[in-house]
């Protein structure tokens, strides 16, 4: 699997837009830049039939370390930035992993863990 970077963006929508690349690379920016600034103000970012973007409190825990059991680490509270895909973002990945799958059987190759 390979990575979709902020170039690769660029160049694919300036392709299809007809655009200059530095006129996409601004907008692609001054989006990014919003929805950041928008979730350090702790407000949810909606993108419609995309998914929700906002910020979660991870609790303060014991870690352990694994070289040294005995030793508890303590992990401070943090904040995260949390993705819940919308409906027909989730319509699409499942039909999209049922169609990866049936490829993976058919190659006999074990498919990548996922986490969930």
């Amino acid at each position: 699997m390979e990575n979709l970077t902020k170039r690769d963006l660029v160049v694919r929508i300036s392709n299809e837009t007809n655009l200059v690349q530095q006129d996409v690379l601004k907008v692609i920016q001054f989006t990014l830049n919003h929805i950041k600034e928008s979730l350090l103000k702790g407000d949810a970012v909606q993108l419609r039939n995309f998914g929700v973007f906002e910020i979660k409190i991870r609790k303060a825990r014991v870690g352990r370390n694994p070289n040294k059991p005995e030793t508890d680490v303590p992990i401070p509270a943090r904040a995260v930035v949390k993705f819940k895909a919308g409906k027909e973002m989730k319509a699409e990945l499942i039909r999209s992993s049922a169609k990866l799958a049936a490829v993976i059987a058919a190659a006999g190759t074990t498919p990548p863990s996922v986490e969930s």
